[in-house]
């Protein structure tokens, strides 16, 4: 993973600590230590899955979009995941050894079973369990 998925967590986070609150990109970002751009395109990808809401204008902002005892953090890995947990080969290994013929089949199985195994563990977690470490 690139970090998406730190970014997401510290803007959720921020989101609960602040409820009934709207907050600003720029203080997320601020807060993140990132421009605010990137904030930004993290946060229209959260608010695709339902996790912020956003409300436009000059007293605008962000706020969670479910209550975080409803929110796992493995809804938040499935947001922003965007490959398999142990990577993906760039190159087709030889057909003719014994290894490069099956190596992807079992290293595709591993990769499966690390990521149930991960899924698992964060859906066993809620951004409201999570964010009470800041409180």
């Amino acid at each position: 993973m690139n970090g998406q998925f730190q970014i997401a967590m510290h803007i959720l986070t921020l989101l609960d600590q602040e409820p009934g609150e709207l907050i600003s990109s720029e203080y997320i970002a601020g807060s993140i230590n990132i421009n605010p751009v990137l904030v930004r395109k993290e946060i229209k990808n959260l608010r695709n899955y339902g996790l912020i809401t956003s409300k436009e204008g000059q007293a605008g902002g962000y706020s969670l979009g479910r209550s975080p005892e409803k929110i796992t953090l493995g809804d938040v890995y499935k947001a922003v995941n965007n490959g398999p947990a142990l990577g993906q080969a760039k190159n087709l290994p030889n057909p003719d050894c014994p290894v490069g013929r099956q190596i992807n089949q079992h290293l595709n199985t591993l990769a499966d079973d690390v990521q149930l195994a991960i899924i698992n563990q964060l859906n066993s977690i809620t951004l409201a369990a999570f964010s009470l470490k800041f409180k």
